[in-house]
């Protein structure tokens, strides 16, 4: 059976009764952004490629309000965190920010620092519904929401591109992660009821319609993180540079086979393989956003396919329990295409298949995957979106129940 979302005014609600709790008040501003599934175009963003993006119905929600301080605290709702739920720490003009302790604040310090307007002290809550580690940028999405609620707290606002370079910006410097612009871009640029098609060396951006009531797109996690996520992402990225070097061009991007074929012998095999998944990625994905467009989606099926196989042996980022994922989804009539999505070594899977296909897969997967997967049905949703109007509704019905 498919997870029940919380809504985004459920999660508002929830936060601000806990604000209430924890500060004693009703918070004055809200920020929300989305989490986001990438259907087709992996590890592509860094070399310049294209990725297809969508974003989620899944959001992460900051809601706050000034505390005439120079101080900034922040508690989170995230559930299975392992680590303290709130953090407090100076404005950035009375202390340099820097990473610390616990870890997931150091997305918001990173937000923060990098903010485009001076930044006073606050209160706040977080509440999020994107699976932390699944692959669907539950890091970006915290990314966005603190951004999108430091400009409606501060009035203070960044132009959507400026706004996305920030939040990639905040998490280089204060998660460690060397990722692409995908993330933060779709979290920010993405429309209901499309799916994004952006162009990561030029940035530009279409909304790829996406309304057949027959299709659905199902999100499987498979409540797997391996270990080397963390450390393999930066090695993939330096393989990816070395082969760029190597054909003396500036991103895989501007490569094809032709020209990787004619330096396989002076190329280290491994770095041949990334490379070889990065090239052919790309055009999959252009050929991909093709078939949606014409309804071929058996064409677009079997290119998500291909793109897993691409990801499993040239890659090297899926692992088995995302295969098996994937091999009892494409057993299942009715599906059209399945692959891992997200940075990989664990997390979840996408699916396109038809809606009559939707509870035959589930079942078999309950039935023949071996771990404890959660199941979303998603449609393409808004991105980073100014909740305080509909913040403030929520608080005049809390409070007028109250009476």
């Amino acid at each position: 059976m498919a997870q029940k979302q919380l809504t985004k005014e459920e999660l508002i609600r929830n936060a601000c009764i806990q604000f209430k709790k924890q500060f004693n008040d009703y918070p004055s501003h809200a920020g929300c952004a989305p989490g986001r599934v990438n259907i087709i175009g992996e590890h592509t963003d860094y070399n310049n490629g294209f990725v297809f993006p969508m974003a989620l119905p899944m959001v992460t929600v900051m809601v706050g309000k000034l505390n005439n301080s120079n101080n900034i605290n922040i508690y989170s709702m995230t559930e299975g965190l392992h680590e303290p739920n709130n953090v407090s720490f100076k404005v950035p003009k009375e202390e340099k920010l820097a990473p610390g302790s616990p870890k997931w604040a150091n997305y918001c310090k990173g937000v923060i620092a990098h903010f485009k307007g001076n930044v006073p002290g606050f209160n706040a809550v977080v509440i999020s519904s994107v699976p932390v580690g699944g692959g669907v940028s539950s890091s970006a999405s915290l990314e966005v929401a603190t951004y999108t609620f430091l400009e409606a707290l501060t009035g203070t606002f960044s132009d959507p591109t400026e706004k996305a370079f920030a939040c990639q910006k905040a998490e280089h410097e204060f998660a460690n992660m060397p990722c692409g612009i995908m993330d933060q871009y779709a979290s920010v640029f993405c429309k209901e009821k499309s799916i994004l098609l952006l162009d990561c060396g030029s940035l530009d951006i279409k909304s790829v319609d996406y309304t057949d009531p027959k299709l659905v797109i199902l999100v499987t996690n498979s409540n797997v993180k391996h270990k080397l996520s963390g450390s393999e992402y930066p090695t993939r990225r330096k393989q990816c540079q070395d082969a760029a070097a190597e054909l003396k061009v500036e991103t895989l991007r501007d490569a094809d086979m032709n020209m990787l074929d004619g330096h396989k012998a002076t190329l280290d095999p491994v770095v041949y393989r990334r490379a070889r998944h990065v090239i052919t990625e790309i055009s999959r994905t252009l050929e991909a956003v093709d078939a949606l467009m014409n309804k071929q989606y058996k064409t677009f099926g079997y290119l998500m396919l291909q793109s897993h196989i691409s990801l499993k042996y040239d890659f090297e980022v899926s692992c088995p329990e995302l295969d098996v994922l994937v091999d009892i989804a494409m057993k299942t009539d009715g599906v059209y295409g399945s692959r891992m999505t997200g940075g990989g070594f664990g997390g979840c899977t996408v699916t396109l298949l038809d809606s009559s296909a939707v509870d035959c897969l589930i079942a078999n997967i309950q039935q023949k995957y071996k771990g404890n997967p959660l199941f979303y049905i998603v449609t393409p949703s808004e991105g980073a979106t100014d909740a305080t109007l509909v913040m403030k509704e929520i608080i005049a019905k809390i409070t007028e129940k109250k009476k």
